[in-house]
């Protein structure tokens, strides 16, 4: 009995190029889409950092007295500052979100439609292995937790 060496195939499925351009199109916008949703959280909040430091100046000023009421509208103004480190938390989830995708568009086009003699293959970074780059969910004033 003669045995054949064969090599196992891998499963595939067959899908029209113009199919596989429109799904690689398609998670090109979405990364598009999220770095500009980056650099508007970005833009809000440095908004929001400036406001927060000129009312909390203005609350500085030496005629207005020390009330209770005065002490507790300066506490919430420095606990509003400490939340908005969630922008630095948002902006890390979007870019490792954008890498995925990116990544997943040149695998897909590079699996399906191969490369060509002399064409560049686009450099994509190793998709990351953990599924989720920040696991904090909620901050408290004077706690950190280091990623």
């Amino acid at each position: 009995m003669q045995q054949s060496l064969t090599t196992p195939t891998v499963p595939a499925v067959q899908m029209p190029v113009m199919l596989v351009a429109e799904v690689q199109d398609s998670l090109l916008v979405v990364v598009h889409d999220l770095s500009r949703l980056d650099g508007l959280l970005a833009h809000t909040m440095e908004n929001l950092m400036e406001r927060f430091t000129s009312a909390s100046a203005n609350l500085a000023t030496p005629a207005l007295m020390n009330t209770k009421e005065l002490d507790d509208v300066r506490s919430t103004l420095r606990a509003a500052v400490t939340e908005l480190q969630f922008q630095d938390m948002a902006s890390q989830l979007i870019i490792h979100t954008s890498k995925i995708l990116q990544g997943c568009a040149y695998r897909l086009a590079c699996e399906s439609m191969g490369s060509e003699d002399g064409e560049a293959v686009p450099f994509v970074e190793e998709v990351p292995e953990r599924p989720n780059p920040v696991t904090q969910d909620e901050m408290d004033a004077g706690s950190i937790e280091l990623f």
